[in-house]
């Protein structure tokens, strides 16, 4: 019919005008998916860890006896671990699934990306279980010392670095956070696994090292503060709060 009637819609108004439709409707999926990508980036490393940090107390609640702490039953330590890494290990991880969720172009890869992640943490938990035991205090400060000097050494450096890097896959960036946080962790595990004063400082310099790059003026002082600390337990384990439980 068109050919019949002589009509030219390529360079004309109308066609102009449908072309810019196109181009605003584009636009507007577009905006659309961006919206909804941050909206899913922005629950996933703020909103799930504050619900983590809720479950986290209550689970832990009464639980932490410093280095004599039990981890009790499985299933139990299990809700109590992943609750910690979930709240923990997240909102450090915002940039990275912030850029997963962009070149992703789709919203259920905010999920996938979280998941993986949050799956090293969960199989770190299972090793911890495994190996872990009440211990004494000289040996919760040799362990210390070492997670100090392991925040000194340029295999720490590389993770940390590998870590604030884009990496596509979940699960490969868990595996570079963990290089970066195994110090810190490993302090965690030694002074109170179940301390809720532990897990918040860790969690803080676990975030302040996932966002910010390796200085030598912060990171130094802070390795060389908890060697100290390490030191301190071996030499006056009572004078560490929390770290023995009441008489």
């Amino acid at each position: 019919m068109h050919r019949r009637l002589g009509l030219k819609l390529d360079g004309q108004p109308g066609a102009r005008i449908g072309s810019a439709a196109l181009r605003m409707g584009g636009s507007g999926v577009a905006t659309n998916a961006s919206s909804a990508a941050t909206a899913a980036a922005l629950t996933a490393t703020l909103g799930l860890p504050a619900v983590a940090w809720v479950a986290a107390v209550r689970l832990m609640n009464g639980m932490d006896m410093g280095v004599a702490t039990g981890l009790g039953s499985f299933g139990f330590f299990a809700a109590r671990w992943v609750s910690m890494m979930a709240a923990m290990m997240l909102p450090g991880a915002t940039p990275a699934v912030f850029r997963r969720a962009y070149s992703g172009g789709r919203v259920r890869a905010v999920p996938i990306f979280v998941a993986s992640y949050l799956a090293v943490w969960t199989l770190v938990g299972l090793a911890v279980y495994a190996l872990y035991r009440p211990h004494e205090t000289l040996a919760a400060g040799i362990l210390v010392i070492a997670a100090g000097v392991y925040e000194l050494s340029p295999l720490k450096n590389q993770f940390r670095r590998r870590c604030q890097q884009n990496v596509q896959s979940g699960f490969a960036f868990g595996l570079w956070c963990l290089g970066s946080s195994f110090g810190l962790m490993l302090m965690l595990i030694s002074l109170g696994v179940m301390s809720l004063t532990w897990m918040t400082v860790i969690a803080v310099l676990v975030m302040v090292q996932q966002l910010l790059p390796a200085k030598a003026a912060i990171d130094v002082p802070l390795a060389l503060a908890i060697v100290g600390l390490g030191v301190l337990i071996v030499i006056a384990p009572s004078s560490v709060p929390g770290l023995t439980p009441p008489m």
